[in-house]
């Protein structure tokens, strides 16, 4: 995360409702929420209420900062009855998950590390990469955001671009009803919630190409860890060549090394077929977030990379016009403040040009092979 001065965050987006957890709603049974700083607090009033049951499914679950909040708003709960447990990964959360666990279960909470380091050793590397929290089966939150300071602004300093939204009504009964189900597809009015179990999360990626196939007007994409498969490239470019306007809000920096360069391989391919590409460099871009035509919206925890179609993950897609004009409002205000990235700034030596191709391609086939191992292994 950066530490010197920069320009405001964007202004939060706006919220489609605003009541608390122990308030009725009148409106929209989901709301959108602009990364932690939005999120977060809404997070740990619902825990705050909670009088039957939390499930927690996390990546990333630091312990300092926000996290020891999040530990304080477990532990109460769990004291106070409320049956607690809390999912998180072994890689994504390593360094915090012991500490964590001891505290938790002390309290009377039930703890599951998600394939810890040594499972390494058995050949089971795929992670829970799924944020959920999932309060009393009548509030969930679901998205990119994991649980740590670097998703919420601080002071002028932004924190990590990314979304979330919060979802009521009958899809956080049926979500409560599939979570230890493996693979499901949930539906309730505009909203629809697709988790991926040990069959990959390959039903995700078909709900992006459908959605893209579609379009008839625009696409706009913001993705942090953005390597398609060449079919997804090409639907993105044919769309761009029938006339939809296809917009890619990319990382101009990356918490992970090299993905960036899989990503910049690919850059001349869609600007000869018309796509724009923006690179975020505020903070670090995290979202996982797509809008088409103003009228649908994919947000969750899946990333467009190969290593998503063998993790378990999250997908929402909102059929709400409302809500998705709130997205292309965040997506325009990070486009706005994008660096664009034009022909002239693919322009390389050869040499270069072939360090770019070799390393990004070398990258994007790693990513697909260590992918295809670990969907195999999981099929065991």
């Amino acid at each position: 995360m950066r530490t010197d001065a920069v320009p405001p965050p964007p202004s939060p987006v706006p919220a489609v409702a605003s009541p608390g957890p122990n308030r009725p709603r009148e409106t929209e049974d989901c709301t959108l929420l602009n990364g932690g700083t939005e999120a977060f607090p809404r997070m740990l009033e619902a825990l705050s209420f909670a009088r039957e049951r939390i499930h927690l499914e996390v990546y990333t679950f630091e312990r300092e900062g926000v996290g020891a909040r999040f530990v304080d708003a477990l532990v109460a709960a769990a004291k106070r009855g409320v049956s607690v447990k809390v999912v998180v990964d072994g890689w994504g959360s390593i360094g915090h998950s012991a500490a964590l666990t001891q505290t938790l279960r002390a309290a009377g909470a039930k703890v599951r590390v998600y394939n810890p380091l040594t499972s390494l050793f058995l050949g089971r590397a795929w992670r829970n990469h799924r944020k959920i929290l999932l309060v009393d089966d009548t509030v969930a939150f679901l998205g990119g955001i994991n649980i740590g300071d670097a998703y919420a602004a601080q002071g002028d300093v932004p924190g990590w671009a990314d979304l979330a939204v919060e979802l009521r009504g009958d899809i956080c009964r049926q979500l409560g009803a599939k979570l230890t189900a493996g693979a499901a597809e949930l539906t309730s009015g505009a909203v629809s919630l697709l988790l991926s179990g040990f069959s990959g999360g390959h039903r995700l990626r078909k709900r992006y190409l459908s959605a893209i196939h579609g379009a008839k007007h625009t696409v706009t994409l913001a993705h942090a860890y953005f390597l398609p498969d060449t079919h997804f490239v090409k639907a993105l470019t044919r769309a761009a060549r029938r006339g939809v306007k296809v917009s890619l809000l990319l990382a101009g920096r990356s918490d992970v090394v090299f993905a960036r360069a899989a990503t910049m391989r690919l850059y001349n391919t869609f600007l000869h077929a018309g796509v724009s590409i923006h690179e975020w460099t505020d903070s670090t871009l995290h979202a996982k977030a797509a809008v088409v035509d103003g009228q649908t919206l994919l947000v969750g925890s899946f990333n467009l990379d190969p290593l998503s179609l063998v993790n378990l993950e999250t997908l929402v897609e909102v059929q709400e016009p409302r809500v998705a004009e709130q997205a292309v409002l965040w997506l325009d205000r990070h486009i706005a403040r994008s660096r664009q990235v034009l022909g002239e700034h693919c322009t390389r030596s050869p040499f270069q040009r072939w360090m770019l191709d070799v390393v990004g391609l070398a990258v994007a086939r790693f990513a697909e092979r260590f992918a295809s191992f670990m969907g195999r292994r999981r099929k065991r």
